[in-house]
């Protein structure tokens, strides 16, 4: 006997590849969603892990930036000491030279000559006073540069002036104040 399939088979296997290829794209696409939902998570999670750190790095750099301003201001509080160090150092070593330039002042000082102003920049002194004449001015002059603390007497102004009805020379010196090699020539 002969078997004759009437059904149609051709279809039947479409449908069933139809249908294993339907499974199959829902298996892929389903895979592809894993897939992709856990490259997000990953991705999510490293961007969070990079915001924690950013935000750290923020926290420190804040830290960071209070300790720069204290120490800038230790820094400033030190230089102000330095200088007020240095400063009483140099007065410190120079206290005795006041003494030494009023002293020469007083014995180097003509009769008719009166100190009106002394003002001392460094090394430096300035001298405004009253003279009686030229000459007396010129005495003092001469009299300063054979000063062992005193030398380069330069006259800066003379001019007439009349102070309690009286004719007088106002004048205006520069000399520079130096210490001598041993404080022996000093006289005493």
């Amino acid at each position: 006997m002969i078997r004759i399939n009437l059904l149609p088979h051709r279809e039947l296997k479409r449908k069933a590849l139809q249908q294993q290829i339907v499974a199959l794209a829902g298996v892929v696409s389903f895979f592809g969603l894993v897939v992709v939902w856990g490259v997000h998570m990953v991705i999510e999670s490293k961007i969070d892990y990079q915001n924690s750190r950013n935000q750290f790095m923020t926290t420190q750099i804040a830290i960071l930036d209070t300790q720069i301003s204290e120490i800038r201001d230790i820094k400033s509080q030190l230089d102000e000491l330095l200088t007020r160090k240095s400063v009483v150092e140099t007065l410190q070593s120079s206290r005795s030279e006041v003494v030494y330039l009023l002293d020469q002042l007083v014995r180097l000082l003509p009769d008719g000559v009166y100190l009106k102003d002394i003002k001392q920049d460094g090394r430096g002194i300035n001298l405004v006073g009253y003279a009686q004449s030229n000459a007396w001015v010129s005495s003092l002059m001469r009299n300063l540069e054979s000063s062992p603390w005193l030398h380069s007497p330069v006259l800066v102004e003379i001019k007439a002036v009349t102070v309690d009805d009286v004719r007088q020379n106002e004048f205006s010196l520069n000399i520079e104040l130096v210490q001598p090699s041993g404080e022996d020539d000093v006289e005493e």
